[in-house]
């Protein structure tokens, strides 16, 4: 079955793309959540009058998320943990406490699209990767440091 996606989808194309996806998928998620339309002659027809307008947004979208991403990466979080010997974390550190630090810096990122490029188990520095759009991430620094009694 072949659909136009009205919104970017993670995995599946862009917004304005013609993909091609399994019947069910079409008729029982995207078209009723108006995530896609039916690729039917008049609806092709349409989109090419709508090209250039999507482009357009798509284009705002992206310049929009590279200057989130330069914030982000000017920011610097640190995090207090409790620790153990050798300061190792009881636990670690996760997606959803970032996102908490964040949100009070005033950034709304969801906690879906953070994660480390290492488990952190220990103090010390650390980056988390932020998806942004498409391919474009941020790398947020991260310090973590023992929480004091």
């Amino acid at each position: 079955m072949k659909v136009i996606l009205k919104e970017s989808i993670e995995k599946l194309g862009n917004e304005g793309d013609v993909v091609n996806v399994k019947p069910g998928y079409g008729r029982n998620f995207l078209i009723p959540q108006a995530k896609a339309v039916l690729a039917t002659p008049g609806a092709l027809r349409t989109l090419e009058n709508e090209r250039e307008a999507i482009e357009r947004r798509v284009a705002a979208t992206i310049q929009d998320a590279e200057k989130l991403k330069e914030m982000i990466e000017k920011t610097q979080l640190t995090i207090e943990v409790n620790v153990g010997d050798e300061d190792k974390l009881f636990g670690s550190v996760t997606n959803r406490q970032i996102a908490e630090l964040l949100t009070e810096k005033g950034f709304d990122i969801d906690r879906k699209n953070i994660t480390f490029e290492e488990e952190i188990k220990t103090t010390g520095e650390f980056k988390a990767v932020i998806a942004l759009v498409g391919e474009l991430k941020a790398y947020l620094p991260l310090t973590v440091v023992a929480a004091e009694e």
